[in-house]
């Protein structure tokens, strides 16, 4: 009996959705509108992390060292430095390589740098370091120059520290750190900013899809309330009547689902590779987000909302009519 019942309540809603096509089909494009705003901010939001991520990967700070700096001591500090919490890479690049960056920085005036080859060359070796969490800037410096000090004084004796000429002597073996504090405070800036917009976006788009769909949804309720009406006399219970419409709000809501995931793929593929083909991207290393990567999470958004937006929107339309 339990069975009998649930499945007429089912065959209801579907019979519900092709006794008034114009209203599904209001609800359908109504719905569709909605959620594709939601996948097109979704789909926005995730690349922006995802750009800004990439971006805080490759900032981070220079370690510059003293020449007089050992090769054991070179060791020491890179693996001390790659084994703090936050730090993403750490590259050597020797006096030679900063020689060739500084003459393809100045690549009109190579000339002025032709004396400083060999041992005339004045541009210290240094440490390339990227981090994963650009908040903790500020502390990673401060913790490497630390370890800087630390290695300078590990292991010196009084005869040694008398055999070191005055000027060679070093409190630590790095020189100094130059890092782009103000790129970073703005990126953090950025990040925040982002998410802090994304999130109110999509509260927003969320009450206006409900509200949306709740109208339309009412209108078909309000179409059918002589039925309703005549159920009631009857002696069916709410729960009996409810269902139907909230089997078709369901529906109606995996319906524009799957259509929105088909409009907003199609359109995000051919978006995605026209940005893609600019140089800009390409010089910076940064990729964007395949459709089938979000496919997933999209789907399963559009399906709670779909589902959800439905039992909600036929509920709150059904509300006026099953008070007694």
């Amino acid at each position: 009996m339990r069975y009998n019942g649930f499945t007429y309540l089912i065959s209801e809603g579907f019979k519900n959705i092709f006794k008034n096509t114009k209203s599904t089909v209001i609800s359908v494009i109504t719905m569709i509108c909605t959620m594709f705003l939601f996948g097109i901010f979704f789909a926005i939001g995730v690349n922006i992390n995802s750009v800004l991520e990439q971006v805080q990967m490759k900032q981070g700070m220079e370690v510059f060292i003293y020449d007089e700096v050992t090769d054991e001591q070179k060791e020491q500090l890179e693996n001390e430095i790659k084994a703090l919490d936050g730090i993403n890479t750490v590259i050597f690049k020797n006096k030679q390589q900063a020689l060739d960056d500084m003459k393809e920085r100045m690549s009109g005036n190579k000339e002025l740098l032709e004396g400083y080859e060999g041992e005339n060359n004045v541009f210290p070796a240094s440490f390339l370091v990227t981090l994963t969490n650009l908040e903790k800037s500020q502390e990673l410096e401060e913790e490497i120059l630390r370890i800087g000090a630390k290695i300078a004084t590990t292991g010196r004796s009084e005869e040694v520290d008398l055999e070191i000429e005055e000027n060679t002597q070093h409190d630590s073996v790095i020189k100094n750190i130059t890092s782009r504090n103000s790129t970073i405070s703005t990126l953090i800036t950025i990040v925040r900013g982002v998410r802090i917009t994304i999130g109110v976006i999509f509260a927003i788009l969320l009450v206006i899809s409900i509200t949306i769909i709740s109208n339309t949804i009412k209108l078909t309720v309000h179409a059918r309330r002589k039925e309703i009406s005549i159920m009631k006399y009857v002696g069916a219970t709410n729960g009996f009547i409810r269902w139907p419409f909230l089997v078709e709000g369901i529906i109606i809501g995996i319906i524009a689902a799957i259509l929105t995931l088909v409009i907003v793929g199609f359109l995000y593929d051919f978006v995605i590779q026209s940005i893609e083909a600019s140089a800009v991207l390409q010089q910076m290393g940064i990729t964007l987000f395949k459709f089938v990567d979000l496919a997933k999470p999209i789907a399963g958004v559009y399906a709670s909302l779909g589902i959800g937006v439905g039992i909600l929107g036929s509920s709150m339309s059904m509300k006026k009519y099953l008070e007694v």
